[in-house]
């Protein structure tokens, strides 16, 4: 175990020890009092839409079910049998039926994970085998929450509401809602993923970078912008290539917003279309008017945010209705799941827009992704040499400005969002010491 002060030292205010990235001890005690207390994202109600329904994931390193109950409810169980400890179900989705069947023994669990029965009880008589004992159910998650279809949970028993944890970003879920006539999204089968050869909180880093883009994604833009030269106008496939060329002085105009546990969203960088000119926005802002009004359709599509963290879950992008869930596998892995959502009751082009944006920009083939994932990389193999100690967050450090719970960087091209992402790793991994 690492001592608490050698935590404390490895995190300065305008920098940090190249260990958090490269130590398995650091990653196995980060699993244990980050992913092991606060809330993450383990899925959206819409994948389990019928009771029995499942699917597989992870919270941290854990392997978990999310269920729907014959109580109709959303449950979240890990996936181990308490009998020999087998995973219950393979990875993946699927529909259990009325119970779980443990495919070793035939132990059976009701969908909410309370033991139902097991083969051949004679063999348990004069035992201490107690069915109505914990030990012999499969364990639930400590809390489940769920927000506008969007479910968490937390291994920690106690602890602060979701919603006062995501604070200053659940603005940014209401939004992706919100941009439903119905007020609601679904999740569309199938999703994007990628494993990704770096620690876990690079990716995080990297989403309000502002300094990178116009440098790392230069083959994109560049070729974007030639082809929208030849075609004589810049159709929207091109121009969210081409908006990450875009020069300095564009991104020092941006608005980056931190916030408390680690939280955060920066300013949409494009608009995807005029609801006077593009007729897919006109007609999604017709629709939105008619349920909440002219002026409040034309606030929430105002509100245009390019990536917005959620620390220990992912990304959403409002905009192209999607989420990035981000999950540690390794102390240099990283999975990268692309989920994308259906606005319900929207324009079907609308969800058409965000397929073309994921494959375009997130997918594993996409003209944009690979060349986050080179430097990732890059990142965890230089950290691994003798070259040097610190990495560097000291663009602007000293000049964030403090807001209601957070900070506002005073230039677009800030590392608040860095600092601010371990203030909370510092705040997590010593109070749980």
């Amino acid at each position: 175990m690492i001592a608490t002060q050698d935590i404390a030292n490895m995190v300065r205010d305008e920098s940090v020890h190249k260990r958090l990235y490269t130590d398995p001890a650091i990653f196995k005690m980060e699993m244990e009092r980050i992913y092991g207390t606060i809330w993450v994202y383990v899925g959206h109600e819409s994948q389990v839409p019928n009771v029995g329904d499942y699917i597989t994931t992870t919270l941290g390193t854990q392997d978990v079910i999310m269920v729907r109950g014959s109580d109709k409810q959303v449950h979240v169980l890990y996936n181990r049998c308490p009998h020999k400890g087998a995973q219950v179900v393979a990875k993946g989705c699927g529909n259990a039926g009325k119970f779980f069947r443990c495919p070793y023994h035939a132990w059976t669990f009701k969908l909410d994970g309370a033991h139902l029965a097991a083969p051949m009880r004679a063999g348990f008589e004069g035992t201490c085998f107690d069915p109505k004992h914990p030990d012999f159910s499969m364990r639930r998650l400590a809390r489940v929450d769920n927000y506008r279809g969007f479910v968490f949970a937390s291994q920690a028993a106690e602890g602060e509401s979701l919603a006062d944890f995501l604070g200053g970003v659940l603005s940014s879920i209401d939004n992706l809602c919100d941009r439903s006539p119905v007020g609601e999204v679904e999740v569309v089968r199938g999703s994007f993923k990628v494993r990704q050869p770096s620690n876990w909180k690079v990716f995080y880093e990297n989403l309000h970078d502002t300094m990178h883009a116009v440098v790392t994604h230069e083959s994109s833009h560049a070729a974007a912008k030639e082809q929208a030269t030849k075609e004589g106008h810049m159709p929207l496939e091109l121009h969210i290539m081409a908006g990450n060329g875009e020069p300095y002085t564009f991104w020092e105009q941006l608005d980056l917003y931190a916030f408390d546990n680690g939280h955060g969203y920066m300013e949409g960088i494009f608009d995807p279309g005029s609801i006077e000119s593009d007729p897919v926005s006109k007609r999604h802002y017709e629709l939105l008017s008619e349920a909440y009004g002219a002026e409040r359709a034309l606030a929430i599509l105002s509100e245009n945010r390019h990536n917005t963290v959620l620390y220990g879950s992912g990304s959403p992008h409002t905009v192209f209705q999607q989420f990035r869930v981000i999950r540690p596998v390794a102390v240099d892995e990283t999975e990268v799941e692309i989920q994308l959502f259906r606005l319900k009751g929207a324009p079907e082009e609308l969800f058409h827009r965000g397929l073309m944006y994921a494959n375009l920009i997130n997918s594993p083939s996409s003209n944009v992704m690979p060349d986050d994932v080179e430097l990732y990389g890059r990142c965890q193999q230089g950290n691994l040499t003798d070259g040097g100690d610190w990495i560097s967050m000291h663009r602007y450090h000293g000049t964030d400005e403090a807001i209601e719970g957070g900070y506002k960087a005073v230039n677009g091209t800030s590392e608040l969002p860095v600092r601010n992402l371990y203030r909370a790793w510092k705040k997590y991994m010593l109070n749980a010491a």
